[in-house]
């Protein structure tokens, strides 16, 4: 199982995000929703590797969020609270998070097997980075990719060049970001063995 804790960077000095994210991932497919746990902070509880990876790189995505990801078991039955939860993937993902502050691509993954969580680790944040990176042309031209869009039906709904989308995808490291995320995934259900 795999706990998300999320907090919001510079809450101090920026908006409330935390209200309309809520709102934004109500329809994720969680375990348990996100939810307001603190202030400036958000919790959730996932089962699927490859919807933990989706859900961190959105919120690297979105530059306001530093995102931890614990790994391991979790106390069941699962109270309907998810603040309420308990277990060692809460745990972990309190450790994480607070690492996540200052890691690169702003976000940390911990676990039982510290060797197994340190390799899910690494991945992610190497795809993390590569997506805190991007521009935002590379991150249109990937937002079509993902929409399932081949590069000619991008360019016309960009309005630039098949060459151009290319370029750009080139540039956001969109093949690199495609397998960094399979290896993350394969990595993350690794460290919740």
């Amino acid at each position: 199982m795999f706990v998300l804790t999320v907090d919001q960077r510079g809450s101090r000095r920026d908006i409330d995000r935390v209200a309309p994210l809520l709102a934004e991932f109500a329809h994720r497919d969680l375990v348990r929703p996100f939810q307001r746990t603190a202030g400036d902070e958000v919790q959730a509880v996932v089962a699927d590797p490859a919807t933990v990876v989706d859900l961190a790189l959105d919120l690297v995505a979105r530059e306001h969020w530093s995102i931890g990801i614990g790994a391991g078991p979790v106390e069941e039955p699962l109270p309907s609270e998810t603040r309420a939860g308990r277990g060692a993937a809460f745990e972990s993902a309190r450790i994480a998070v607070d690492r996540a502050k200052s890691a690169p691509g702003r976000v940390a993954v911990e676990g039982p097997d510290p060797d197994g969580a340190a390799d899910a680790d690494t991945a992610l944040a190497l795809v993390a980075v590569l997506v805190a990176r991007r521009t935002e042309e590379g991150r249109e031209a990937v937002e079509q990719m993902r929409r399932g869009s081949t590069q000619t039906e991008a360019a016309r709904a960009l309005g630039i060049s098949k060459q151009a989308v290319s370029q750009r995808l080139s540039t956001a490291g969109w093949h690199v970001e495609t397998a960094g995320r399979r290896l993350a995934e394969r990595l993350l259900r690794k460290a919740d063995t």
